[in-house]
């Protein structure tokens, strides 16, 4: 028994059954089809009652007759030029019950002219949908997860702490805001995604000293990094004035050399190097760990959403998947980009930033 739902069933049987009829369609233009349409059904109109009236028919029968034909004809072509029409519209219907899986048939995106630019833009469009609805399921059971496991840690910790099998101490205490801080962490991603999503996002302008903003961003990382025996060497000029936000830089900043000590071995170094780019009034910024590489067809992909690095000797590995892309829309944001590039040295993220917003 099939499992097609009605309008499946509709839109495959209109798939199947247009599938080679292109009487017309290999013009570039609707207009000079149904020119051409008229012109045809005219002339054979005209001839067949010139034929007609020639063999002594009688004009009150002659012309219903040739009229007939010309309507026959017109049908015939018109059926043809409005297939995919009908396609689109069994499709549509199948896509607003939630199934984004059909497309119109080869036949129709195969035409040169409007029909065929619709049915083809009609595709990519289902395309567009079906794969939004797919980041919007994986969204939907990453968040689950990455929610679900801080507070069922501490859930049971806590219920350790109530029944007494584990006592309140200092390094019982600080695993609970471990977990909080994770927890907290997740949501102000989640609300700069809402953000992103939205393109609700407001930039407080202002001129600042790079080499001290660097600075000020790179302390709390250190101070958190403490344990690991990292070292970061930062080479950066002193003198460089830009302007921007410097909230959504300190967590572009953040995230990418957070996530180079994430990625790196213990006792390993991190380097931050800058470079003013006179010519394209931009600053340069490379951050560079020397624990691992990135293969260049996974380069892109690290700045999706949700997609998360694999484990690796760093300190952590994985995390909320939000970050880098939370990065490249704030470096976005004030005009710039953020990328990875070859490096002998090791992953290597490059950050290009206007001088002046």
């Amino acid at each position: 028994m099939s499992n097609e739902t009605p309008n499946q069933h509709a839109a495959s049987r209109s798939g199947t059954r247009h599938r080679d009829e292109r009487p017309i369609g290999r013009f570039s233009s609707l207009k000079t089809e149904l020119s051409l349409l008229i012109v045809i059904a005219t002339a054979i109109a005209f001839i067949m009652a010139w034929i007609l009236l020639k063999v002594g028919w009688s004009g009150w029968l002659a012309m219903p007759l040739t009229l007939l034909v010309a309507l026959g004809i017109t049908y015939l072509f018109s059926r043809g030029m409005t297939a995919p029409l009908r396609q689109i519209r069994d499709v549509a219907k199948v896509m607003a019950d939630g199934d984004y899986t059909l497309r119109v048939d080869d036949a129709a995106t195969a035409r040169n002219d409007e029909i065929g630019q619709l049915a083809r833009s009609f595709n990519e469009m289902a395309g567009e949908l079906q794969h939004a609805d797919q980041m919007r399921r994986d969204m939907v059971a990453n968040v689950s997860h990455e929610l679900r496991t801080p507070v069922s840690a501490l859930q049971a910790m806590v219920e350790n702490m109530a029944d007494g099998v584990t006592e309140p101490t200092p390094a019982n205490l600080e695993g609970i805001l471990n977990q909080t801080h994770r927890l907290s962490d997740l949501i102000a991603f989640l609300l700069d995604l809402s953000r992103m999503e939205a393109g609700a996002a407001s930039l407080n302008i202002e001129s600042f000293d790079f080499a001290d903003f660097i600075d000020e961003t790179v302390e709390p990382l250190e101070i958190a990094d403490a344990g690991h025996a990292h070292t970061i060497h930062m080479n950066i000029p002193q003198g460089i004035i830009m302007e921007g936000d410097q909230d959504r830089l300190r967590q572009l900043f953040t995230n990418i050399i957070g996530n180079a000590l994430k990625h790196s071995p213990d006792g390993t170094a991190v380097l931050i190097e800058a470079r003013e780019d006179e010519d394209n009034g931009t600053v340069v910024t490379n951050v560079v760990n020397f624990g691992s590489q990135i293969e260049p067809e996974a380069r892109s992909d690290i700045f999706r959403r949700f997609v998360k690095g694999k484990t690796g000797p760093g300190t952590e590995s994985g995390g909320t998947g939000l970050g880098l892309s939370i990065s490249r829309w704030a470096a976005q944001l004030h005009g710039g980009t953020v990328k990875v590039v070859d490096d002998v040295r090791g992953a290597d993220f490059e950050i290009t930033l206007p001088k002046y917003h």
